[in-house]
């Protein structure tokens, strides 16, 4: 084995490994949300990035598979952690949180209101962890496969499904900066599957 072929192998082990190691720290972040879990899980996830578009060899058809698979679990499991760092950073805690995964909003905040009469609240944003764990899985395939117009699908499709429940400002603020967070996420991981089986 000449140099040139070992600096090959050894920049697909750092693409593999640093993936492999984001999968690893993407789902620990998802199953017990902590920072310190997903800000190492960014870093592997921009050296896998850097690596793959260094190496000008193709990908070992070995290879290619697993590139795809944990570039799809860390794009799916790590954009949730992400999307909820962002939106702490952002808006603290704000929102009350409901009993579905939504936000709780005043209904009506400037009507008045008998003395004692508590205002009046529902639930919005309801099964936002399904759907962007589906929504990261639509973005990340579309890069993944070559075709980056999917994702004008995938956020068309999202904001149509929540169109109704954005008529509140926290809702509206929360949508914004969980779907930027999550869908960014999604698109970094798969750039670096794209960049390594270009």
């Amino acid at each position: 084995m000449n140099l040139v072929e070992a600096m090959s192998a050894l920049g697909w082990a750092v693409i593999v490994g640093s993936l492999a190691a984001a999968a690893v720290l993407s789902v620990l972040a998802y199953l017990r949300p902590r920072p310190i879990h997903l800000w190492p899980a960014a870093g592997t996830v921009v050296v896998a990035i850097v690596a793959a578009s260094t190496i000008p060899d193709p990908v070992p058809a070995v290879a290619a598979p697993l590139i795809a698979l944990l570039g799809a679990v860390v794009a799916v499991f790590g954009g949730s952690p992400a999307a909820a760092t962002a939106l702490h950073l952002a808006m603290g805690t704000s929102a009350p949180p409901g009993a579905h995964g939504g936000i709780l909003v005043t209904v009506r905040p400037d009507e008045p209101r008998a003395p004692g009469v508590a205002a009046v609240r529902r639930e919005v944003l309801r099964g936002g962890l399904t759907i962007g764990v589906l929504e990261r899985l639509g973005a990340a395939g579309s890069i993944i496969a070559g075709f980056p117009e999917g994702l004008a699908i995938v956020v068309a499709v999202k904001g149509v499904g929540r169109f109704t429940e954005l008529e509140a400002p926290e809702a509206r603020e929360r949508f914004i900066i969980g779907t930027f967070a999550s869908l960014i996420w999604a698109c970094a991981a798969a750039l670096a599957v794209h960049a390594a089986i270009r």
